[in-house]
């Protein structure tokens, strides 16, 4: 199967940005790219090394390690090979004033070794005007996010309630849910552009677990294995009749992830409470849907379905207790959390093409987290599911 990144697809993603700098930062000269998930959206491969892009001149990917794994697997015109930033920099020996990096992820000790060699007089943010240009996917980023949606639907609809059986721990099932999902295709990994964020696959959680307080920016709880691992599952927390056991879980192909949040019952119904505020979550997911069109903005989304919601039912909705998240889910791609946001303060025009995780939840106590999540393609009639139409709760006997 090939892998690479398609050289139209790269040449557009760049000319894309330019674009985009040109809109925003009409003054820019030269912007740098270190982060390798930012540097594999505009070269088909994650190195060490910088990407520097002039403005008017070809871009150029500078390449520490591992030079013959880009030369293998990007189709990218211009790898060069440094042993260390002196030798690119000899390249750039008349730099501007200002020079345009990704201050949301750059180290200060690693600004300071770059600017040892490269010295600049100031830097300024080009964070936005990426994650800008990445939130629009193209034909063939949907194409991954297809694929991955599928996978996501296949295990979590139909080989999760298989693998359900009373007495196997949280953490049994988060390893044997890891094993299908990398069986059907999906490429092992989770990521976050949230700081110093480890996820693993997702919270897998019976019962209240999915209450518990975490530091994950997320409606959801997750105990995980341990305080200095909060991830996978707990070993303690076994399944047993009647729990709600939660799922909330990315998935990918390629780089390009979807995410889902999936619910069952297992051994025996909820209470009807339980399963009526599930519902009405599903009604919400549904809600935000159809509002994804182009030219709707994120905000007032956010601002139309929370002000139409009972004030009863806002409680423990969108985390539990105090620990409410202010959004209604968020742009994924190649970092399961992107922008926009369904939230306040995003006001830019949503456009074709770009892709939400809608996540509407609500705690429930003494039952858990229900609710769902699935992700969606901005299209001129509304969010796409590219996720399946399961509305949760799949009762396992």
């Amino acid at each position: 199967m090939e892998r690479k990144v398609p050289k139209e697809e790269l040449d557009m993603r760049m000319k894309r940005f330019r674009e985009r700098m040109d809109k925003d930062k009409p003054d820019w000269e030269i912007a740098v790219i270190i982060s390798k998930i930012n540097q594999y959206y505009f070269t088909g491969t994650m190195q060490e090394g910088i990407l520097i892009i002039p403005r008017d001149n070809d871009a150029v990917f500078w390449i520490r390690k591992s030079f013959e794994r880009a030369k293998a697997e990007s189709l990218f015109v211009n790898l060069r090979q440094m042993a260390s930033f002196r030798d690119a920099a000899k390249e750039y020996e008349n730099l501007p004033d200002t020079v345009y990096i990704e201050t949301e992820i750059l180290p200060l000790a690693y600004y300071q070794r770059f600017q040892k060699y490269f010295p600049f007089k100031e830097f300024s943010s080009l964070d936005l005007q990426v994650l800008a240009v990445r939130s629009v996917k193209s034909q063939y980023e949907l194409s991954l996010m297809e694929k991955a949606g599928e996978i996501h639907r296949r295990v979590l609809v139909e080989r999760i309630p298989l693998l359900l059986k009373e007495g196997m721990s949280e953490a049994d099932l988060a390893v044997q849910l890891y094993a299908a999902l990398i069986e059907e295709g999906h490429h092992g990994i989770g990521r976050f552009s949230m700081f110093d964020t480890d996820i693993g696959i997702g919270h897998v959680c019976f019962g209240e677990s999915s209450l518990y307080p975490t530091y994950f920016n997320g409606p959801g709880g997750h105990v995980g294995l341990e305080p200095a691992a909060p991830l996978l599952g707990s070993r303690e927390r076994k399944l047993k009749n009647g729990d709600l056991v939660f799922i909330d879980v990315g998935c990918g192909t390629q780089g390009y992830h979807t995410d889902v949040t999936m619910t069952y019952m297992f051994g025996k119904k909820l209470p009807r409470e339980a399963i009526e505020e599930h519902e009405k979550c599903v009604g919400i997911q549904y809600e935000i849907a159809d509002m994804l069109k182009p030219g709707e903005t994120p905000a007032n989304i956010y601002r139309t379905v929370m002000s139409g919601l009972n004030p009863m039912f806002l409680n423990n909705f969108m985390g539990y207790g105090e620990r409410r998240v202010k959004f209604l889910g968020h742009g994924i791609g190649l970092h399961i959390d992107e922008l926009p946001v369904i939230s306040e303060g995003f006001n830019e025009p949503i456009s074709e093409n770009m892709v939400f995780a809608v996540e509407p939840k609500k705690g429930i106590k003494d039952v858990g987290m229900v609710g769902i999540e699935n992700t969606f393609v901005v299209t001129p009639d509304g969010g796409k599911s590219i996720t399946g139409n399961s509305t949760g709760l799949i009762y396992v006997d």
